[in-house]
């Protein structure tokens, strides 16, 4: 089992760090759910808390990088090769709620192509890191492979629904009503960076969403490419990052997918 590079090591330190913070004000969630009030300008500190300590320890150990993070958007580095993307929260919604599936999410982009990524889950202690060329990895102990089933009946696939306020209801709810009869089951767990994750581990064998941003799937991008399977967007073309739409799964069942989501266009 190859040993992180000392780039992916900064990226794993720096998860790590900003995802104890996550995990005390997490404990602290489930005391407000009862409160009048609500946890909602807690969690939105938190958020904004983890991001600060993404900057500032990306920021000390590759000063001079770009960093495009959820909070602070684009603040661009003296290095215009090198530029971070980094969700701080990526589940927000599941946090606020008290529901423990949410992610730390660091993706490295050089010369437009991400060539390094790390999602990690603290309250699982489940970290997922790849780096172009040397594999995909879970907790340095498993190389990561996307499943291996070639029809859809057999297969079980992730999605996002859009949320109040978002546009895109009808539009999923048609591609839902094409892919639903196919497959053999559903899911919707609420962190975009975590489906990623789990189709490279192979625990999904696909994943479709609409209406994502580039911090939503950057290092989901790399995880896949490395455990052997296929991602682009949703319409068929190769960009993930720049169309705001994604499908992931292996590369017998990215295809089919993509047929029944055309189907419902």
């Amino acid at each position: 089992m190859p040993t992180p590079s000392a780039l992916v090591q900064v990226m794993i330190a720096a998860a790590r760090k900003a995802a104890r913070g996550l995990k005390r004000d997490f404990g602290e969630v489930t005391q407000l759910q009862v409160s009048k009030k609500g946890p909602g300008d807690f969690v939105t500190a938190a958020d904004h808390k983890s991001e600060q300590t993404l900057f500032e320890e990306l920021e000390k150990s590759r000063p001079g990088y770009g960093f495009l993070g959820e909070e602070r958007g684009l603040i661009e580095g003296t290095d215009k090769t090198h530029t971070w993307i980094v969700d701080p929260l990526d589940g927000t919604t599941n946090f606020l709620h008290g529901m423990p599936h949410f992610a730390v999410n660091i993706a490295l982009e050089r010369d437009g192509q991400i060539v390094a990524g790390v999602t990690y889950s603290p309250i699982h202690e489940e970290l997922f890191w790849a780096e172009r060329g040397r594999g995909a990895f879970l907790n340095n102990e498993v190389r990561l492979r996307v499943a291996a089933r070639r029809t859809l009946q057999d297969a079980v696939l992730a999605t996002g629904i859009p949320w109040a306020g978002r546009p895109g209801h009808a539009r999923f709810l048609k591609e839902l009503h094409q892919i639903a009869p196919e497959v053999a089951g559903v899911r919707r767990f609420g962190s975009a960076a975590l489906d990623l994750a789990w189709v490279a581990a192979g625990r999904f064998d696909g994943y479709w969403e609409r209406g994502l941003q580039k911090w939503d799937v950057a290092a989901g991008v790399i995880l896949l490419q490395e455990a052997g399977g296929k991602v682009g967007d949703a319409d068929g073309g190769d960009n993930a990052l720049a169309s705001g739409s994604v499908c992931a799964s292996n590369l017998d069942l990215h295809p089919r997918i993509l047929e029944k989501l055309a189907a419902a266009a």
